[in-house]
């Protein structure tokens, strides 16, 4: 999910003649307008909005369904990336900041009806170090662990995310592709005049040349200043969005000082014009002019009685470990938590250190090691009045990591008891994997009908989908698991895959290999359906190429 430059410099040869002109032109004619615009990025945006900005207005001759279609195939990618990671602690956090800020963007009106609906609006994280989160099309997000890592409290991050957000409901991926193509026809023009005096003059190269590079510099230029206007909307939207959603609008400056921080080695901060994002200093500065314009309420100060909220920390240390898990860095982890050093941290440091540690140290397989310092977490949060439950989530993880499937399940017997709406994602994943790992039968059907419960609520929920079709397969259910498989399948976009998988359920249903629960006619019928659905969906895709 590495986010790469797009920005390439095109250079032409002339020639002498008609054909090498006329195959330069052709080939200039077939390259330029076409090239996809890069995930618009946070951690390398620099934006300065101004309070009065009008939108910019849509100008896209790109409709909303091919916007899908390029956001689905790009997405198919990057499910099949190694990179990809779901994890449900890490993925619930995100989810608990994403959701208020689409909430709040339909409230605004700033998604619009056509891609409300049309859109995917879904985060995939990616293992990655890097500080970083894009937007890409038909409503889909990249989120780094290396930008969750380095964020302090939820407003930082949830200002990166109402910022993304605002790329694609404001369609500024569609416009920039309408914008490039719009500057094709004239930047191609003084190239074509570069190579006419190419190729009737041999003493005259140089001002041929320099004719060439004079339209590609106008072009690009004229690019850059299009990316640096939908970064200020981007911001000022974004700025509204996370504010109506409820988040501290400081976040913003925050996050921004962070970037500038992390950007120090490696941007001098020169040349501004050259660039497609304008200043940090100036998107602070910009900021700060807004939140004084709300009054100065940049801060969320806790409400009277409230616990100290230690999540974000917790957060931060689980997404640094998963994000480098090699065998150097997870040792590095022990010593935060000497006690000499440990000491020294603030109380929301000391927690992130302990929950960190103790995470890599499962990760390194030293159980003891893992369980003290998970202990002197849970310590920790008690005496400090703060929430415990994700170091009783860390704790049955930790129990599963020892093949204690029984144990883990006592320990979220208190999670097991609520109603499923009312279940956290990283519960149900844990309390599933360790009833399905008991190996007793009312464990597995409590899992199976949990799950079931949780589809129809999140049936885009490919990790439900998978942890679904698990239940099944160990209650010899195999038409119902092979049908679930192809469901996460399909929510993953690799048709050709859940395709596959329904053919192989339908043999399965004529060579009568229900397993050991028996006939479900009932699931023989709906992985009829889904056939039918999935093979009339990749006639339309291959037409649509």
């Amino acid at each position: 999910m590495r986010k790469k430059d797009d920005r390439q410099t095109t250079r032409t040869h002339g020639g002498r003649g008609g054909p090498k002109l006329l195959a330069a032109a052709l080939a200039l004619a077939l390259v330029w307008p076409v090239g996809p615009l890069q995930a618009q990025s946070l951690a390398s945006a620099e934006t300065v909005p101004a309070n009065s900005l009008p939108h910019l207005g849509d100008g896209t001759e790109m409709s909303p369904a091919m916007e899908r279609r390029l956001g689905d195939s790009i997405a198919r990618s990057l499910y099949r990336d190694s990179d990809y990671v779901d994890d449900p602690v890490t993925m619930e956090y995100l989810q608990s900041l994403w959701q208020p800020l689409l909430a709040a963007s339909r409230a605004r009106g700033e998604m619009p009806p056509e891609i409300a609906d049309a859109f995917a609006w879904e985060l995939l994280l990616g293992r990655d170090r890097s500080v970083n989160a894009f937007a890409l099309p038909g409503g889909y997000f990249g989120v780094h662990l290396g930008l969750v890592g380095v964020v302090s409290n939820r407003d930082e991050l949830a200002s990166v995310l109402g910022h993304e957000l605002s790329h694609v409901t404001q369609r500024h991926i569609a416009r920039n592709m309408a914008h490039q193509s719009a500057q094709a026809p004239w930047m191609m023009g003084a190239m074509i005049l570069g190579m006419l005096a190419a190729s009737k003059s041999t003493s005259n190269n140089q001002a041929a040349s320099a004719l060439i590079t004079g339209g590609q510099a106008a072009a690009a230029q004229s690019q850059l200043n299009f990316s640096r206007d939908m970064e200020r909307e981007a911001d000022r939207i974004g700025f509204g969005v996370m504010t109506q959603a409820g988040f501290a609008p400081q976040g913003f400056v925050g996050m921004f000082e962070k970037l500038q921080q992390a950007n120090r080695l490696n941007d001098s901060g020169g040349f501004p014009y050259l660039r497609t994002h304008p200043l940090t200093t100036e998107r602070i500065s910009d900021m700060q002019n807004r939140i004084g314009a709300l009054g100065g309420a940049g801060t969320s100060a806790p409400a009277a009685g409230q616990k100290p909220d230690f999540e974000p920390q917790l957060v931060a240390a689980r997404a640094r470990v998963l994000s480098n898990s090699g065998v150097d860095a997870l040792r590095l982890w022990s010593a935060d938590v000497q006690p000499d050093v440990l000491s020294a941290k603030p109380a929301a440091q000391q927690a992130g250190a302990l929950y960190g540690a103790s995470l890599a140290a499962l990760k390194l397989r030293d159980f003891g090691s893992a369980k003290a310092l998970c202990t002197q977490l849970q310590q920790l949060l008690a005496r400090l009045g703060a929430d415990g439950r994700l170091g009783r989530l860390l704790e049955a993880e930790l129990a599963l990591g020892l093949g204690e499937a029984v144990r883990a399940e006592a320990l979220l017997a208190s999670s097991a008891a609520k109603p499923t709406a009312r279940l956290g994602r990283a519960e149900l994943a844990l309390l599933s994997q360790a009833q399905i790992q008991t190996g007793r039968e009312p464990s597995q059907t409590q899992a199976a009908e949990r799950l079931r419960e949780w589809v129809a609520m999140h049936p885009r929920d490919v990790m439900a989908w998978r942890l679904l079709a698990s239940v099944y397969e160990v209650q010899g259910r195999n038409v119902a698991a092979v049908r679930a498989q192809a469901q996460a399948d399909g929510l993953e976009q690799d048709w050709p895959a859940a395709l596959g998988r329904l053919r192989a359920a339908q043999d399965m249903v004529r060579a009568s290999q229900w397993g050991a629960m028996g006939p479900d006619h009932l699931e023989a019928a709906i992985v009829d359906t889904r056939t039918r659905e999935v093979t009339q969906l990749l006639r339309e895709q291959a037409l649509q190429r």
